[in-house]
This record gives C-alpha cells, structure tokens and sequence, in this order.
C-alpha cells in the first residue's frame, strides 16, 4: 500500500507529463504483480463496488477522533473530499505493524460487502489504526471513489508499453475488455491473450480533435469523407464464436441494455467488430430521435414495451475494425468503408444502418451543408482521411470534428459550491438562474470555462457576498452575469426550471450585462419548441 500511495501523492503534485509517465512506468516496473493489475483497474474506472457506505465512514471517524457531527460537517465542507476529511481528522496510528500490499486492501474491502456493520466497522477502525496518513487517505479513497489525479488512459498505456517493452496499440487492445483483476495479473493480460483470448474483447477507440478555423488548411476536398457528428453513445459490436457484445466508449458492456443492436448476433457473421453511435431512431423519417429520447433507456435495468416502442435504437456504423476474425485497422479507411456498406446490405437489417457519406464539391459547399446540422440532429461534421488507418486513442491530422457552434443564453449565478481535489478550497461549482418575471429561476449548473484567475476572483466574490448556507452551498447575491453554452435543450419534469440543458458550460463572463439583461424562461422555452 505504501508504493500505491506514494504514487498517488506524487502524481498529484506533478503537471508534467513525462514526469508523470516516469512515475507510472516505474511502478508498472516493480511493484506487487497483483497490485499492479488492481492499480490498472483503479485508474480505469472498474473500481469494486462499495462495501461500506458514506454515512458509515462519517460516524466511525466522529466517534474515532472523538468530533460532534456538526464539526465534522464543517471541516468537511472546507476540505471538500470525504477521503481527505477523514484522513487529516484521524488520530495518529496506534499500531506498527507490517506493511500489507494493494490488493490486501482491495479484497479485504470485496469480502465485507455483505458482513454486519459491526464486522465493517472493526475491519475499517482496525485499518485506521495501522496505516499512516497518506496511506488512509487512499485506503478511504478505495472504498469512497476514484482518483482524480490527472492521468489518462493513454498515458497509462504508454507506461506500460515502456515497463514492458511493447507497442502501445497492442497494450491498449490487451487491457481492454472483461478481466477481473482478482484473478489476472498484469503479465498475464498482455502475454497470456493468445492461449487465452478474450472473445468479448474490445479495440481502443479512435478519437477525432476539435477542428479550429474551418477545413481550408486540410488540403483537397477529394481526399477527405464527410459524415455527421452525431449525438448519441458511441459503441463498438463485436460478434466472435456465437456470441455478440456491445461496449461504450466507457468500456462498459451494455449488451443487455439495447436488444435490438444485442439481436444482430443472428445475421452478422463471425469474426466482426464494427464501430459506431448508438442513436434512437425515427424509421419513418429515416433520421435519429434527439438524444433525450436515447436517455429514457440509460441506466435502467428492465425495458418496458412501451420504452422499447417509444425509443428504438439503432447502430448507425461508420467503421469495420475487423473482419472474417482478421484485424483490419491498418487497411485504408476507403477500403475498410467498401466493406462496411457490404456488410450492411447483406445483413439488412433495421438495427445496423450505415452512416451516409456527404456529397460536397469543396470546403464552401461543406460549410453550407454544415450549417443544416441540427435540422439533421446531427452536431455538426465528422472529417476522416479517406486513406486514414484506424489509429488509438486522440491522434490529430487524420480524423477532425467540426461542430456547430453551441447554443447560448445569459444567466445570473446564485448558488456556488466548492470543488474537490485541488480546487476544493475554491468555489468552483455554480448554479444558474434566468428571469421569470420578478422571479430568478436556476436552471443549469456549471463548473469548467473559466480561466484559474477568473475561478480565484469569481471564489473571492463568493466569499465576500454570501447571504445563506445550506451545507456546501452558498446562496450569493444575485449580481454576476455569465454566457452559458450549451449542445441541446429538452423537457424535464425533474427541474423546476422544466428544463435541461445538455453539457452546459461558461462560455464566458459578461462583466459588460446587467442582470436585468439576462434571458428568460420564456426565451429558453421558445427555443425547445424550436429544437422540438
């Protein structure tokens, strides 16, 4: 546990990335075999489900460090972070006893997840009392959540291709997927996957860069394929030996969650992985439903007939990553598409659609075409390389997304809350509200589009003009005015506002607008029934 958390600790001070690949890959170097595996698993999202839950930790650390409640409350409300809290507020550690490894911790956390509270709270107290403080702090981190420490999925990948001298495409396929880092170590996911392969084991998503100032720069129209970005959750099908899995961008297996795309294993062929964006679809306008319509079916368990009725949905493809049981990444996108639109027409079937190609003469035209997206509930243009192969990850030149430009609106701030990690001394988190009539109305929330220095005197601000205190949130005079950017509005009875917004974010603060200049309601209700 203590190499864990002083990888942890130093990857939270560090902003360089080459330090931080450093840091990584001389972990993957020598730490526990089965640790490694389990901080692979940690650092990509497939943290064990909790055994011990919020409130529990709050009152075994009162009653440890001998706190009130309210106390607590408000140390916690200054930190910002339960694990942290927690950590700085123990007692020093009573007992010395020999260091115990990563997966120690993690599996001992696993087999309390149906014992009695009484048996938690011995195995949590007993922990408190032999680990150091940076070490709680990750232990409490386990049960809590994940890590926010600036690392990506890249960087790992990279890291372990150098403690391990291998390519990094290879390293990215081989710990995708379903493995249980319980039962695999790390040198078996990358060099066990030949004698053991994986069936239901994803590629690594290729990912497009924000194209800035327009395709001029791009070269020849000719050279390039034009599709619709569109709205939806990206999925990758995989149809090996008999069986069909489904995976989000996320490296979440959602097979079961869409049966339509999951009854496609009857007609597509074995040894065939497609790419593509899970939409909810009008088939008798032949176009998607907005995204609204896909959400009515995210994260539930059981289907209603009506639902299934309501919200149909399609895989709208746009790449073949392999096929006849042969990777094909590293063919041409124009050969890999030929394929593709085979593969479709022989399949026919209304669940796999192919993403129509654009026809466009040059850049201009393009531009025109562009501006018609969100009549197609589309956000605007995805531009690929037309000899581009299927590359890992964000890689720029080859593949661009060119959207549309957001949805705007004028809104006063009037609520804020602090951040966690670095930023949780800082207000960080704001609520927004629009005019209705002689009342303000919240209507979205926002945390990312200011600079650190506009953040720093927007969190002075705050601390000067709070009027109310309802936990973590502060309810502010209602004075500053900021442009919040959005991709897409819908009806929602949850929100007392009857509405939402979908990634809302400051597009920029309006030192130069009064608050008696923001929009309405009215003005937000009537671009609904536009969209609508």
């Amino acid at each position: 546990m203590h190499q864990f958390s002083q990888l942890i600790s130093d990857l939270s001070h560090s902003t360089k990335t080459n330090e931080k690949l450093e840091l990584l890959s001389r972990y993957f170097s020598t730490a526990d075999e089965r640790d490694k595996a389990w901080m692979l698993a940690l650092f990509s999202g497939r943290r064990p489900k909790r055994a011990v839950n919020s409130a529990q930790l709050r009152r075994w650390c009162q009653e440890a460090a001998g706190l009130p409640e309210w106390l607590f409350n408000e140390c916690y409300h200054t930190v910002g972070d339960l694990a942290e809290t927690i950590a700085l507020l123990l007692p020093p550690p009573e007992r010395g006893e020999a260091p115990r490894p990563l997966h120690y911790w993690i599996e001992s956390l696993m087999l309390l997840e149906k014992a009695p509270e009484a048996e938690k709270q011995a195995f949590i107290r007993n922990a408190w009392e032999q680990l150091q403080p940076g070490e709680r702090f990750v232990f409490n981190k386990l049960i809590t959540g994940g890590f926010r420490i600036g690392v990506s999925q890249g960087a790992m990948v990279n890291a372990i291709a150098k403690a391990y001298g291998m390519e990094g495409a290879v390293v990215s396929h081989m710990i995708s997927g379903n493995w249980d880092p319980q039962q695999t170590t790390l040198p078996q996911l990358l060099h066990n996957h030949h004698n053991n392969p994986d069936d239901s084991r994803p590629y690594p998503f290729f990912l497009a860069h924000a194209l800035d100032g327009g395709p001029a720069t791009l070269g020849e129209p000719a050279e390039w394929q034009a599709e619709w970005k569109w709205d939806g959750i990206r999925g990758q099908l995989i149809r090996r030996n008999g069986q069909v899995f489904l995976w989000s961008r996320g490296e979440e297996l959602i097979t079961d969650k869409f049966p339509e795309i999951a009854g496609l294993l009857d007609y597509l062929p074995d040894g065939t992985v497609i790419d593509g964006e899970i939409l909810a679809w009008d088939e008798v306008l032949a176009r998607p439903l907005p995204f609204q319509n896909l959400q009515t079916r995210i994260g539930r368990k059981n289907l209603t007939k009506k639902q299934l009725q309501e919200s149909p949905v399609v895989l709208l493809a746009y790449d073949l990553m392999e096929w006849n049981g042969q990777d094909i990444r590293l063919l041409p996108l124009r050969d890999r598409r030929l394929q593709l639109e085979a593969l479709a027409d022989s399949v026919n079937q209304p669940a796999l659609k192919i993403s129509p190609l654009i026809t466009y003469t040059d850049w201009d035209e393009l531009a025109t075409i562009r501006a018609q997206s969100r009549d197609n509930n589309s956000e605007g243009l995805m531009l690929k390389n037309a000899g581009s192969t299927y590359q890992v990850g964000r890689r720029r030149g080859d593949w661009w997304k060119w959207k549309v430009d957001p949805f705007t609106v004028d809104a006063v701030m009037v609520y804020a809350q602090k951040g966690h990690g670095r930023r949780s001394n800082l207000y960080t988190d704001y609520t927004f509200a629009v005019r209705n009539g002689d009342q303000l109305v919240p209507f979205a929330k926002a945390y990312s589009g200011l600079t650190d220095v506009e953040i720093g005197q927007v969190d002075a601000w705050v601390k000067k003009h709070a009027v109310e205190k309802f936990g973590p949130v502060r309810t502010v005079k209602p004075e500053l005015v900021f442009e919040i950017a959005f991709e897409g509005i819908a009806a929602s009875n949850r929100h007392k506002s009857g509405i939402a917004l979908r990634f809302p974010r400051i597009h920029r603060w309006r030192h130069d607008k009064p608050v008696s200049e923001i929009n309405t309601l009215d003005d937000l209700k009537q671009l609904l029934e536009q969209q609508s």
